[in-house]
């Protein structure tokens, strides 16, 4: 089976997870933004060894220590798509603006492309990019457990916000709908900040979708 654990860190409360399989132990860590100790911590008392490192996309909160974990776990980087280049150079200086420490520039050594698929074990995930809360955001969909790696896209009860650097609302409206509305109502999803969800329940309840 595939299992997912959240680990939440820094101020900004990101979801940070850990992808497993449960049969191998082998998996991925998605979005360290930020307190790898207590990735690292999680990891070993899960007996999980990781592959690599997954983005959603390149904000601070979400990337903010993929270079640490990459170095730790002597693992790639994969994702997010190129778009968000920009946001992965420049995320020590965005931190400094919040007068935050301890976050560092990340490089990709795998930029992600719509329809591609990365891996863990067995189970596949499909990469659907979902530009408007940042250029270049990625979506992981695992259709076989119906689970998405939401990060910033879509939330319970709301969406991404659009007012930083490479955001257009319209943009990120759109993504919503041609890229996850399409999906069954039974897909789950983990999104970067605040509870899981599913995609059935957003459409009926969501006050950003109606």
């Amino acid at each position: 089976m595939l299992k997912i654990t959240i680990v939440p860190v820094t101020d900004f409360q990101q979801n940070c997870c850990i992808v497993f399989d449960d049969q191998t132990n082998h998996g991925v860590v998605v979005d360290p933004g930020g307190d790898l100790e207590k990735i690292i911590a999680k990891t070993e008392e899960l007996g999980v060894t990781i592959e690599s490192v997954w983005l959603t996309h390149g904000h601070l909160d979400h990337a903010g220590a993929a270079m640490a974990a990459k170095a730790h776990f002597n693992v790639d980087i994969v994702g997010p798509q190129k778009a968000d280049k920009l946001l992965l150079d420049n995320i020590e200086l965005a931190a400094s603006g919040y007068g935050l420490k301890g976050f560092a520039n990340a490089t990709p050594d795998r930029w992600l492309e719509e329809g591609e698929t990365v891996s863990i074990g067995e189970h596949e995930f499909e990469i659907r990019h979902c530009p408007g809360h940042a250029p270049g955001h990625v979506v992981f969909i695992n259709h076989a457990n119906k689970i998405i790696l939401m990060g910033d896209v879509l939330f319970q009860g709301s969406i991404g916000r659009t007012d930083l650097p490479g955001g257009n609302h319209q943009q990120l409206l759109d993504s919503i709908a041609q890229k996850l509305m399409t999906l069954d109502d039974d897909y789950q999803f983990i999104c970067g900040h605040s509870p899981p969800s599913t995609i059935g329940a957003e459409r009926k309840t969501n006050p950003f979708l109606q």
